[in-house]
């Protein structure tokens, strides 16, 4: 027999185990001059990579367990996760995995970056100043008098929906020549759950910052649900609608705080019939929130994107022709019906506020 080359041994040449290497290692299973793991040792394996994991991830997992809706499933992860994430933050596992997630592109939680934020149409070469008490100027409506060199200031916010609305009503307002409009949106967000995405918090940067004279605001998809505790509260039940209300009234109100105009553009009807009946319970307390504010006009979606013969419809008919207004998945706009609505918002734009748009 020739000499074998370094590193190898006999079993690899599929030659039988000696009583040796059987007695050395009692726990493998030896199959045709082969050793295999026992499936003990291939479980525990498995349990040990799975343990990494859950440390090394933990601070991303438990972020999207707080976000989560409210109940069972929620509470149990949160009870597994958080002392492994504070054992992870101890021994500054953390760290490195805010450095993978940066590497990847993604927020310091782990979940892919979402956030809109742009601006487009004339540059705003002068924010307003702030009134002198006892000076009286005599100046024209700015939104009336809107031109390319003095452009009407619009900001236009929303959730996964409101970006559907605020991606075609952000263009077709900056094509006019007399309108800055800058879109602020974030999926998966709306008023019911603060602790994932602050709005009232985003809404004041932007007041600060943009000084808008018109603020457009579609969100609420993803309201229905409960607000988490202690003590969670219910979707539905009474102390949830009373509170839901007023976080809507609240918002209107901070919208207004500088003297901004607030158009509310509803949600629209939802395919599947238990959403929709949801959705409704949202539309009805976002519609008396805004009677309730000062400034505030209400729009219905359904004007544009409902059907004739239900409530939700894919396909509206406009000059003479079907349009696919919605998704395959029952909720969001397409494109198309994104344009229409933006030309109805554009109109009450034009109606209610005198901007001269084309």
């Amino acid at each position: 027999m020739s000499e074998l080359p370094p590193g190898e041994d006999l079993a690899d040449e599929g030659l039988p185990p000696t009583p040796e290497e059987r007695s050395s290692h009692p726990s493998m299973h030896w199959q045709q001059g082969r050793r295999t793991l026992s499936w003990i040792r291939v479980l525990a394996l498995m349990v040990s990579i799975l343990a990494v994991w859950l440390v090394l991830d933990s601070s991303t997992l438990l972020h999207n367990a707080e976000v989560s809706p409210v109940g069972t499933r929620r509470s149990l992860s949160l009870a597994l996760l958080r002392p492994l994430a504070s054992f992870a933050n101890v021994v500054q596992i953390t760290e490195l995995e805010k450095g993978a997630n940066r590497a990847l592109g993604r927020n310091a939680e782990g979940a892919p970056q979402g956030h809109v934020l742009k601006t487009a149409g004339p540059t705003v070469s002068t924010l307003p100043k702030h009134h002198t008490p006892g000076v009286t100027t005599t100046t024209i409506d700015p939104l009336k008098g809107a031109s390319p060199t003095s452009p009407a200031r619009i900001l236009l916010v929303g959730d996964s929906l409101g970006l559907d609305l605020g991606g075609s009503l952000q263009n077709a307002l900056a094509s006019t020549g007399i309108v800055a409009a800058t879109l602020d949106g974030k999926e998966s967000t709306g008023l019911t759950r603060p602790d994932y995405y602050s709005w009232p918090a985003e809404l004041n940067t932007d007041l600060a910052a943009l000084h808008p004279q018109v603020v457009v605001v579609m969100m609420g998809a993803n309201d229905p649900q409960d607000f988490p505790g202690p003590p969670d509260v219910p979707f539905g039940i009474p102390a949830w609608t009373t509170e839901y209300q007023k976080r809507c009234e609240d918002f209107m109100r901070l919208a207004t705080s500088q003297g901004a105009k607030l158009i509310w553009v509803s949600l629209p009807a939802m395919q599947d019939p238990a959403l929709n009946a949801r959705i409704a319970v949202v539309n009805q307390l976002q519609k008396q929130a805004s009677s309730s504010v000062p400034g505030v006009i209400y729009l219905d979606a359904g004007t544009v994107l409902g059907g004739t013969t239900s409530p939700y419809s894919a396909f509206v008919t406009q000059g003479g022709q079907n349009v696919n207004v919605r998704t395959p998945d029952g909720i969001h706009v397409t494109p198309q019906g994104g344009d229409l609505l933006a030309h109805y918002v554009m109109s009450q734009l034009r109606s209610h506020y005198g901007i001269p748009l084309p």
